[in-house]
């Protein structure tokens, strides 16, 4: 199918039921983002890691939901 250039998402993309899904890649990611939005690393990462997997995907969703987007 091909779409029109103004449905063309900017950001980035993560299937969640892929390998990117894995919590320890998520929590990569989001080390990698926060510093690139000079935001508090290891503040986040640990917020992550404070609960279940759930949690970390809302606290993705928190800091990052502007620019990723992500499919189960």
């Amino acid at each position: 199918m091909i779409k029109s250039i103004n449905e063309k998402q900017s950001g980035v993309e993560i299937d969640l039921t892929g390998p990117e899904g894995n919590a320890f890649v998520l929590i990569g990611y989001a080390g990698k983002w926060a510093k690139q939005l000079g935001l508090d690393s290891k503040k986040i990462q640990e917020e992550m890691m404070s609960g279940d997997y759930e949690n970390l995907i809302g606290v993705i969703e928190k800091y990052f939901g502007e620019y990723v987007t992500l499919y189960r």
